[in-house]
Order: structure tokens, then sequence, then C-alpha cells
């Protein structure tokens, strides 16, 4: 990270420079280690630039020009969703910053960082990178500008972006940088994409198909004819008509011929121009570039940008389980570099006694980007690399008390699941595994992942080994001996688990499974916690505003909150990410789900801040902050049978106004301050009271009721 460095290694120069906007950690949750020590492994020497001064080229000449490349990137984030909440303020923190301060990496980060690195070395290679390039790469909406942005290449004047997990893209792209090969004739990396003229092909024989003539309706591929027949290719002499004999193709030479024609065919996605001013093309383009999507079929796409084209070549091919291991293997100090003494880093104290096991998510969830950038297909590592990792934490972290908080990675319980046929898996085009329901090809299989608990709490010195990553409920109910095994040894009171909503309208944009399947699992797991003498509970999460969501579906999953006794503080309001397709389906009120045309299915969406609002505050029924905003609600829709101060009421009835001004609220025949100090409603007495008027009387003691029942900090009766 310094010249001072450099100097005690023997380096006049770096190879290699990668610029993040995350403080320095070098632990594989965080990227730029993860990325750093593959190449050191490789032979290459990596300086790193942390969260540089970005008003000034300065800082980028900290270590000299590199020998081959600027890797640059804005960190595990997406420097937007850092800094800003789904309601377009800034956040106060930044949790991969020393003691969490805000305001240490641009906007836009990756473009301000690669521009700079430009200005500060002109001839040098400049390579983009992470997640903020992933989801930009091709034009995008972007929610904070509210408006569809060009790909992030023509804006950074990079030279190559590479797309998803880049390992093996980055390692083949700088041994042949140090071989002598220019940047700019590296075009065939999968997971790269780049700039090049109007027109431009690999080769002469390959052929460009326009996107409209794909979005049909029924399949993308047609089913093949097994009574197709072409001319005879023998030597054989025309029939006395001058036609050439027929004979009907085999299926496999038919499935091998089309193989041969996709590895050559580029799909022409709509212009910039057209998207960013026609919604219907973008929810097109965004059907489009999910359907090609899977490493084994997926087509290069292009999309033209002014006078030149951004080119994307098909997504990296998934890590093998022996390649996983030799990522994660490597010498990480697994803590922050030395630079940052003892500062408090919120991201790095979150994960440091945690495992990643796994890679890739097959759910298709339309509101997350881990699919848009780590791939439907999971890549797991294996027991031994695991458990080796486990040893390093009790070995090398003094802090280590014998907690491991996590062994997980996009889902707690994915670990080893995939196609049962690698050649169904590699032809396949569903956007998801798992719904409208678990795929008849997909090994649902737990036993892996439960013989890896099992080795991991024989490990000496492991007291506790908990999950922290979130559960995927419809495939664990699949195995109740895996749910056993979770409740009875892996929770600590609390487990995460993401129902999202309770309608089906909703859940149906967002590719989950119905809320029946979470009542099946909280059965079990209810049951087994029971079994193994322990007072568990679940900790649903559930996203507002979600596109396709109305404001009677928020009331409906408000009334199951209330009447399940959940009181949700920690909501999420759905944030338009780039390329996710309920971005899509928030910005161009289509739905990309299914064929799109002028006349396809409206998806209603939430995008005034008002019922953004209303939405939230239905989700946090129980937040006196909202509950104006749900009386006025409710009365506009004649529902004021939901408004009261009763058990079955969803919200109370608003105090007088002289009450207000007193900060008095009512409950049940009390009032009771809205806010006190220790959080607890205080009993007051009533204003008349002092006044010497009727409620000055002594009122009779009263029955012990629910509703007048001492109260803990939550509000709930003890």
């Amino acid at each position: 990270m310094s010249r001072a460095e450099m100097d005690a290694l023997g380096w006049d120069v770096c190879d290699i420079i990668l610029v993040t906007g995350d403080a320095y950690i070098d632990h594989p949750s965080f990227g730029m280690a993860l990325i750093g020590r593959a190449l050191e492994a490789q032979g290459f020497r990596v300086g790193i630039i942390a969260q540089p001064d970005w008003t000034s080229a300065e800082p980028f000449r900290a270590l000299g020009r590199p020998a081959l490349f600027f890797g640059v990137t804005a960190g595990n984030m997406d420097s937007m969703i850092n800094r800003y909440t789904a309601d377009r303020k800034i956040r106060s923190d930044d949790a991969y910053t020393p003691h969490g301060e805000a305001g240490k990496r641009p906007d836009r980060a990756v473009t301000v960082y690669a521009q700079r690195a430009r200005e500060a070395y002109p001839d040098a290679n400049i390579v983009i990178g992470s997640i903020e390039a992933s989801l930009r790469r091709i034009a995008h909406y972007d929610y904070w500008s509210d408006k569809v942005r060009r790909s992030v290449l023509p804006d950074s004047k990079a030279d190559l972006l590479i797309f998803g997990s880049a390992e093996r893209a980055i390692i083949d792209l700088a041994h042949r940088l140090a071989a002598g090969e220019a940047i700019e004739n590296i075009r065939d990396l999968r997971g790269t994409a780049f700039m090049v003229k109007r027109g431009w092909k690999p080769a002469e024989d390959w052929v460009e198909q326009d996107s409209t003539d794909l979005d049909r309706p029924g399949r993308i591929d047609p089913h093949p004819d097994p009574y197709a027949m072409e001319p005879q290719q023998t030597a054989s002499a025309p029939n006395a008509d001058g036609s050439m004999p027929v004979r009907i193709v085999p299926a496999a030479e038919r499935v091998a011929a089309r193989k041969a024609q996709r590895a050559k065919t580029v799909i022409r996605l709509p212009a910039f121009e057209q998207v960013k001013d026609d919604a219907v093309l973008y929810a097109h383009t965004s059907r489009v570039f999910h359907l090609e999507s899977n490493p084994g079929n997926a087509r290069a796409l292009v999309q033209g940008h002014g006078e030149r084209d951004v080119w994307l070549n098909p997504p990296p091919v998934p890590l093998t389980t022996e390649e996983m291991d030799w990522v994660f293997d490597q010498p990480y100090a697994r803590a922050p570099h030395p630079v940052y003494g003892d500062a408090h880093i919120p991201a790095w104290e979150m994960i440091r006694f945690s495992i990643n096991i796994m890679r890739g998510c097959f759910g298709g969830c339309t509101f997350c980007s881990i699919t848009e950038h780590e791939g439907r297909i999971i890549q797991s590592r294996s027991h031994e690399s695991i458990l080796k990792e486990i040893e390093e934490i009790r070995d090398k972290i003094p802090e280590f008390r014998g907690h491991i908080t996590d062994l997980g990675g996009p889902t707690a319980n994915m670990y080893r699941m995939a196609c049962k046929d690698p050649k169904i898996e590699s032809s396949c085009r569903r956007l998801s595994c798992v719904y409208p329901g678990i795929c008849e090809n997909l090994n649902t299989d737990h036993s892996s992942l439960i013989e890896l608990y099992r080795k991991a709490r024989r490990i000496p010195g492991v007291k506790k080994i908990t999950i922290g990553s979130g559960l995927r409920y419809d495939l664990a109910v699949r195995s109740p001996e895996y749910v056993k095994e979770l409740v009875t040894h892996h929770v600590s009171g609390l487990l995460k688990i993401a129902p999202e909503h309770t309608e089906e309208n909703t859940l149906s944009k967002m590719m989950k499974p119905g809320i029946g399947t979470y009542d099946k699992f909280k059965r079990l797991f209810d049951k087994f916690s029971k079994e193994a003498g322990k007072k568990q509970h679940l900790v649903p999460y559930f996203i507002a505003a979600h596109p396709g969501t109305t404001d009677e579906d928020m009331l409906n999953l408000a009334l199951w909150l209330k009447a399940n006794d959940f009181r949700p503080d920690q909501v999420q309001t759905f944030t338009p990410t780039p390329l996710a397709m309920a971005t899509a389906m928030y910005h161009t009120r289509r739905n990309p789900l299914r064929k799109v045309g002028r006349d396809s299915e409206i998806v209603e969406t939430a995008r005034s801040g008002v019922q953004r609002k209303l939405h939230k505050a239905l989700l946090r029924y129980h937040d006196p902050a909202g509950h104006e905003l749900i009386r006025e609600y409710l009365h506009s829709i004649g529902r004021d049978d939901l408004i009261g101060n009763g058990p079955h009421h969803l919200v109370p009835r608003a105090a007088p106004a002289r009450l207000q001004r007193a900060g008095l609220k009512p409950r049940g025949n009390d009032f009771v301050h809205a806010i006190t100090p220790n959080g607890r409603g205080k009993p007051a007495t009533p204003p008349a009271a002092k006044a010497g008027g009727r409620s000055a009387q002594k009122a009779p003691p009263k029955a012990q009721t629910a509703r007048n029942a001492p109260r803990n900090k939550q509000g709930r009766p003890r």
C-alpha cells in the first residue's frame, strides 16, 4: 500500500495496482484481497490503493505506473447503494471505512477512479470490475438520477470491463499482457466487455441476430422438428427434376449444429438511445439479457452507444471445487492492513469469524443482484478447505473465543446443490430453479451440508457455530433432518429468513414461494426447537413498495404481521438496483418475466414518496411515527374498523388535539406519554384532572387485562 512497503519487498514497480473504494482488509470476503492474493499466487507484484482522494490524480501516482494495468473497483458494494438510502437520503456512515466514517468514496466510484487513474498515467491500461461495474455493464436504469444511463464503459474510458467473479478472467488477462499482448487485441475472454466500432465482429463467420426477433411468444429456441429434412450431402446425382435427395437429420447432428451456430452468434440489443426513451424496449432488453445468462448456452451481446458498440462476451465459466479451494486457501492475513491501527471497521467486525462456503444463487429473486454478478450455478468449496479455514481462525486470531458466526454465502443452504444432469444444466433457460416450484431436475440434498456442520463442531477449540446467512426455507423443508440439525445446534435464539411478502400478487413479481411454505418451515422450526429444549424465534424479513405491490397488498401484509405478533424493526423499502428485473418493472411498469409488448401486463408500482412511506408505515404498523399516515389511508378506503385501541385494531385512534399538544396519546382508558426517556409509556393525569373536573375523581381499580397490563419496552403486555 506504500512505496516503503515496495522498497522492503525489493520492488521497483508493481505489475498490477488495484484501486478500491473500501478500506483494505486482507480477508477473502473482501474482493480486493481475494483478487490480489490470486494474482500474487500467479507471480505478479500487486499494489493496493484504498479509498484514495478522488479530487486529484496525485493519490493514484502513489505506487507509480503499473507495468500491466490498473484494476479499478468501487468496493464490495455499488457506491450509490453504499451512500444513499432507499429514500435517496445520504447515509450517516459507511461500514467499509475506518470508524464507519461516511464520504470516503465518490458517487459512481468506478467511473471517477478510472478517470483519475487515466489522468495520472494516460498510457496505462485501465480495467474495471466489481459489482458496480457488473451491474452497469449495459445501459441501465439509475434510481438515484431517475434516468437510464449509459454503460459504465464509455463513461469510465476503461479498456476492459470484467464482470462476475473475476479470478479466471483477470489471471488470464494478466498473463497475456505480461507476454506482450496488447489489451485492445484481447477480445476472447469470457466475462469481459469492451468498446468496439459499430459492426465489429471477432471473425467473418459470426452472425448478428436482432433481439426483437427472439422475444416471441413461447420458447426462445423452437422445439426441434423430428421430421426436418435437408438436401443430402453426398455425391449422388440429383433427381430427374433437378432436386436433390433428402434425408432425415439425426437429432444429435441438429443439436451439434445449433450449438456451433450459437457459439458464433451475437445478439444485438436495442441501443442506449432507444431504451433510454422507450419503456417497452427497456423491459424487452432486460428480458433478453437475463435469458442469456447461463454460461452453458449464453450468446454474446452487443448494444450500441452512439457511433460505437458495447460488446459483452458470454458469462464466465464457474469455478470448480478445486479452483474455489485454491482461491480461498491463499495466505490471507485475515485482518485490516496495519496502516489502520486499531480503527473500528464495522464490515470487518461483522464477518471476521464467518466463513464463505459457496458462491452463486439459483433463486432468481427479481430484486436481488446476486444472480447478475455471481450467476445461478453454485460454486462450492470442499469440506477440507472450509475446516482448514476454521483452524486458521482459531490459531491466528487472538480475539477468537470459539464462536464461528457463519458458514454460508449468498444463502445458507444451497451448498453443493446443482442440476442432476450437466447436459440439462448447460441448456436450461429458466430464470429460477425454485420458482414457480422447485425444478424436478434440481438436487436438493442437504446431506453434505449436514456432514460439514458436524465435522466443524468437532474441531477442538470451536465452542459454537451459528448460521448468519439467510436461509432458503423452501429448500430446507425438503430435508427435515437438515432443519433439525440447524435448529438443534446452529441457532442462537434467532434465525433470519426472508418471506419478503404474503400476497401472491407481489410474490409472483419477486419470484418467491407462497407464504404457505413459510408456515410449513415454521412448524418444523418450532417442533425441533421444542425437542431441543430451546426457546427460539424466526426473524422474517419483508420488503415494502416492491413493484407490483398495491396498497391493499401492504395492508394485508400488515394484518398478517399483527395476527402473528411480528413487529419488524429493521425493514427494507425496495431499492431499484441496476440490471435487476424488478428494477425493469419499477422503471417501465412492464413485466419482463413474460413476453414484453406494447399491450403486455402493466405492473403498478409505488413510486411517489408518499406512497412508498405508506407502504413502509404499514410494514411497521406498530411504530407511532406512521400511525397518522395509516389512519388517513384506512379512512380513505372505508376501513375505519381497523382504527381503535382494541387488540384487533391495526392502529390506535388519534388523541384529541389538546392531548397531542401535551405530548399524550390514548392507550385503552388511560393517557400515556407518547415518548419517554426509557421508551415506555408512563401513565399521566389527563389535563382535566388538574382543573378539578370529573376525571379527577378516583376511578375504581381495573381488572388486569391485556389492554391495561404492564408493558415491556416493545409495548407488549408482560
